[in-house]
């Protein structure tokens, strides 16, 4: 999950860049400015938050949250007021 600052022109490059670079590293984007990736391991999942350490913008907000496939299937999916069915779960979740 981030935030990150859009005022400027060279903020806006770095939002571009750190988006590409999320995309670029497998992640899919479950709503503005939160992404997802599946993961098989912890292990692999250290690996890949080293090479996202450094394509970290200078400013904003960033943020890794680990979820199991058993938290990520009890997760309720909302259009307005009416329920959708969440997506399958994988067998292991990032989200970032």
């Amino acid at each position: 999950m981030f935030d990150l600052p859009v005022k400027t022109k060279a903020a806006r490059k770095r939002y571009a860049q750190f988006r590409k670079l999320l995309l670029a590293e497998g992640f899919t984007m479950l709503q503005f400015s939160v992404y997802a990736r599946h993961l098989a391991s912890e292990e692999s999942g250290a690996i890949l938050k080293k090479r996202l350490r450094h394509g970290l913008p200078p400013d904003g907000q960033v943020r890794l949250l680990p979820v199991t496939d058993r938290q990520f299937g009890k997760m309720e999916v909302y259009f307005g007021k009416k329920r959708h069915q969440a997506e399958d779960p994988p067998t292991q979740f990032m989200l970032f």
